[in-house]
């Protein structure tokens, strides 16, 4: 598995589907200067985790929008498939309502760029692909900078679903850091006590913790 915290975040253009339109060659260059991305891959439309997930980052979109940070979500299947499971109910297993960009890995290509594709795979000299099985991807998060720099990744195995309080937590984290330029312990929460990076500080805050 890559790390690809600390690096350029790979680059692309696919199709995606945006507040229930299909759009051509979206891609997330059109963020950087301007807003962080939570970048994150789901396994599959029409199954059971991956709705919780997509409401759940939908239920908290304007916490992550007065944070300055887009929401994007990826899997492999193809727009058309992300646009149908749009038009479907909440209440009917769907995803009625998600308005943030859902991409189309159709050729697993980007899944591949961010070592998230699950399955036995290999690249021919002639840029093909050689599958056994199905190919889908990591339940992986991403979150970018405004410099398009990735500061943070998690990748869940397919059954195990993800937290908006961590990522929303580890935005908190990020800025905070920018802003003020103190690093921020286990558990920190926003409001709460943060660090300077030097090694006293560090000693007092593990004496004041062990108290």
């Amino acid at each position: 598995m890559s790390v690809l915290v600390g690096k350029s975040a790979p680059s692309f253009s696919a199709s995606a589907v945006v507040d229930g339109q299909i759009v051509e060659n979206f891609s997330l260059d059109q963020y950087k200067g301007s807003k962080y991305v939570v970048f994150f891959f789901y396994p599959k439309d029409f199954t059971f985790v991956c709705p919780t997930e997509l409401h759940a980052f939908q239920d908290n979109l304007a916490a992550f929008e007065e944070r300055d940070v887009a929401v994007v979500g990826c899997s492999t299947d193809t727009e058309m498939s992300h646009w149908g499971w749009t038009q479907v109910p909440r209440d009917k297993g769907g995803i009625g309502g998600v308005t943030y960009p859902l991409v189309a890995d159709t050729n697993k290509t980007i899944s591949a760029a961010y070592d998230v594709l699950v399955g036995d795979y290999k690249l021919g000299e002639d840029g093909s692909l050689d599958a056994e099985g199905e190919l889908v991807a990591y339940r992986g998060l991403f979150l970018i900078d405004k410099e398009g720099i990735v500061q943070h990744q998690l990748v869940n195995n397919l059954p195990l679903g993800r937290s908006i309080k961590e990522a929303l937590r580890m935005v908190d984290a990020l800025q905070h850091f920018e802003e003020n330029g103190e690093v921020c312990p286990m558990d920190w929460e926003k409001g709460s006590e943060a660090m300077e990076a030097n090694h006293e500080s560090t000693s007092a805050y593990l004496a004041k913790s062990a108290s």
